[in-house]
């Protein structure tokens, strides 16, 4: 399988697919899955700034009344910067690593996924692929753009397996059965111009920002749980642009970052920063990414450790550590677990691959769709 698999990843890395992508990494992609057998649905969707985006739903139906697992993922890469030792869209084998932008992230699970399938006869069940072009950016038209299209269509799977790269230090030690939460919020505090030698006849809004700033870094959110770390809040940004030395600013503000477990929502913790704006006299305005889930240890990640174990020899870790992954919207179709690659090198100059891990990462993926085809 190996020379199949790695072939599969140098076509899909060969074209440029910064996010948003469109165009031809899902000629690629489509390529790949037809002659298996998929029919394939690819639409555009949503406008500029943040459009549009191509998505693909591919479909590979198997007897009436059959399970269905959906393999899940991204085409768009992040942008590769300068200075790698071979062109970032020009996939180079040296050694045992396949380089390129996707390597891992996740162009390499996608090809593993294609890979797989071909192995999994076709009565064996119904095999999906959800594929997007904007994971690694605002994902407004994305992975929700391709749930709208399977449930116009009815086809929900019964399990979703999401490729990102999950795996640490040796591929199969880590998958995720959930994320935390995000939500990013904007803080303004609007105050009064003035001259610093006549502060009565100002007010400055800087002072109502930090006493505001302070309250909210103090706030104790929780202390984790079973499965969770404790959710944190981190200021990201400050700003007055005040070239002035001797003017009180009318106007300051800043952005925080909340990640947060599943005792909270984001709607919850929203409105908390918002009462505590309003004290100080400013306005908060949320954008929530997403909310946590857990996916219980259980029958599907039984599965995937079986298949782990069987060609590593190891027994995958259950997290739900790092940031957020389109996870956050399938988990709403069935239950959703993610294992991938390693992740060292996601989103950083000369990422790369292991291609051993391609070839093992194929055989683990096919043994979870015939277990999760035949219910067992």
């Amino acid at each position: 399988m190996t020379s199949t698999v790695l072939k599969l990843a140098q076509d899909l890395m060969a074209c440029p697919s910064v996010t948003p992508a469109t165009g031809a990494v899902f000629d690629c992609l489509e390529a790949q899955l037809t002659p298996l057998g998929f029919e394939v649905h690819r639409a555009l969707s949503g406008e500029a700034p943040h459009g549009p985006v191509e998505n693909l739903f591919a479909i590979r139906k198997g007897p009436a009344g059959s399970r269905h697992l959906a393999f899940a993922g991204h085409l768009d890469v992040v942008p590769p910067g300068e200075g790698w030792v071979s062109g970032a869209f020009e996939p180079e084998v040296r050694g045992e690593l396949l380089y390129g932008r996707g390597a891992v992230d996740m162009k390499g699970a996608i090809a593993a996924m294609v890979a797989a399938v071909a192995e999994v006869p076709q009565d064996a069940g119904t095999i999906s692929f959800i594929i997007t072009g904007d994971e690694e950016g605002p994902a407004i038209y994305g992975t929700l753009a391709l749930i709208e299209h399977m449930r116009s269509i009815g086809a929900i799977p019964d399990l979703c397996l999401v490729g990102e790269p999950t795996s640490v230090n040796r591929l199969g030690d880590m998958m995720k059965i959930g994320r935390r939460g995000s939500v990013n919020i904007w803080l303004e505090v609007e105050g009064k111009e003035g001259h610093v030698a006549y502060p009565h006849l100002a007010d400055n809004p800087i002072t109502r920002l930090v006493a505001m700033l302070a309250e909210l870094k103090a706030m104790k959110l929780d202390d984790g749980n079973d499965w969770f770390q404790p959710s944190n809040l981190e200021v990201t940004d400050l700003s007055v642009g005040n070239p002035a030395t001797n003017v009180i600013p009318a106007k300051a503000q800043a952005r925080i970052s909340i990640r947060f477990n599943d005792q909270h929502t984001g709607k919850e913790l929203a409105d908390r920063v918002s009462a505590i704006a309003e004290k100080h006299g400013g306005t908060a305005r949320a954008m929530i990414s997403g909310e946590a889930f857990l996916t219980p240890p259980g029958e599907f990640s039984a599965m995937i450790a079986a298949a782990v174990e069987a060609e590593t020899g190891i027994v995958p870790e259950a997290s739900t550590t790092g940031g957020t992954s389109d996870a956050r919207f399938l988990r709403a179709l069935c239950p959703v677990i993610e294992f991938g690659l390693c992740n060292a090198t996601m989103h950083k100059r000369d990422e790369a691959v292991a291609v051993p891990d391609l070839d093992a990462l194929a055989r683990i993926y096919a043994r979870v769709a015939k277990a999760a085809l035949a219910g067992a």
